[in-house]
């Protein structure tokens, strides 16, 4: 039979006995789980007051009819129905989704293509000034990099200018201001700002891949497209999801720039769920719909953002 105590001694005193089997082993289990709670029991605290708090809030909000002043009246789910069948409440979240063209797809590819030609070059002024370069975006408030883009695109900006330079000057208009174009164009100022930040993500994740596998695709015979496809795409599984991670929410929940650039216009053609919740709540005083239509956008978030987070996991594995 296993004993359950041994003894112990200790200096100046006689031998006594200290719990040593199962239930020793369990008691100290416990007591190493209650102080790791312990330690993060702040960051709960936080997480809870500051985002589980305002969350349930605003569920709690979608379920009424209020003007934030005046008492509020139960409706129930017709906020909610209201966004999934009111056209214009549809058409910002259609707005969202193609962002994520600009501000997801197109600087994860140029990232991709930028880090792989910076990899392998000499350390030097020039790659400092590249990486330098490529973040600045990242450290510009979104509010200044808006009032310049604005100026950029603007009938006399820089981009009729080089247009009329290089002999198109047909095609300049005022982008932010066409119909047409005020999408896209709010699109390539997001994908200036994701560009950096996803170039040394990369950069730093081929930067972890074992260079025997380079060179063993050199031995095969691999130039550096097929070098590239067979061993530096399938290392940066990893970085390739955040990256993904990151712009999509970016897209989705996007507000700064197109509120400081169009605030949704011309008309509706740049309106998406950020500056509609802000337009609902602060300037038509329907915080219930607001409320709605951000819990709509948070569950969109998620529904995106999961699966990518699920097809990142299983390739580790």
């Amino acid at each position: 039979m296993t004993s359950v105590h041994q003894e112990v001694a200790r200096p100046g005193e006689g031998r006594v006995t200290a719990p040593s089997g199962p239930r020793g082993r369990s008691g100290r289990r416990r007591t190493r789980r209650w102080s790791h709670l312990l330690f993060v029991a702040p960051a709960l605290a936080m997480y809870g007051f500051f985002v589980l708090r305002p969350l349930a809030t605003s569920v709690q909000y979608s379920l009424y009819d209020w003007n934030g002043i005046s008492a509020s009246t139960w409706v129930g789910l017709a906020n909610y129905r209201r966004v999934l069948t009111d056209s214009d409440q549809l058409l910002t979240i259609a707005h969202a989704f193609e962002l994520i063209v600009f501000f997801t797809v197109i600087p994860v590819f140029l990232g991709l293509v930028a880090a792989a030609l910076m990899h392998g070059q000499p350390r030097g002024s020039f790659a400092t000034v590249s990486r330098t370069v490529l973040f600045i975006p990242q450290v510009i408030p979104l509010v200044a990099a808006g009032i310049v883009w604005d100026w950029v695109y603007s009938s006399n900006g820089v981009a009729n200018q080089i247009l009329t330079w290089v002999g198109l000057g047909g095609v300049t208009r005022p982008w932010l201001a066409d119909f047409d174009t005020a999408l896209p164009a709010v699109g390539l100022i997001g994908a200036w700002v994701m560009l950096g930040l996803c170039t040394l993500l990369l950069l730093t994740g081929i930067g972890k891949i074992d260079l025997s596998l380079y060179e063993a695709a050199r031995i095969d015979g691999a130039g550096r497209v097929r070098e590239f496809v067979h061993v530096t795409l399938p290392g940066l599984r990893r970085e390739i999801g955040v990256c993904v991670t990151i712009t999509m929410v970016a897209a989705l929940a996007s507000f700064d720039i197109i509120y400081i650039s169009t605030q949704g216009g011309p008309g509706r053609s740049t309106m998406v769920p950020g500056v509609e919740i802000y337009r609902l709540a602060f300037t038509e005083r329907e915080i219930g719909q607001a409320s709605a239509m951000a819990v709509i956008l948070m569950v969109l978030v998620l529904v995106t953002i999961i699966p990518v987070q699920r097809l990142t996991q299983r390739a580790d594995a």
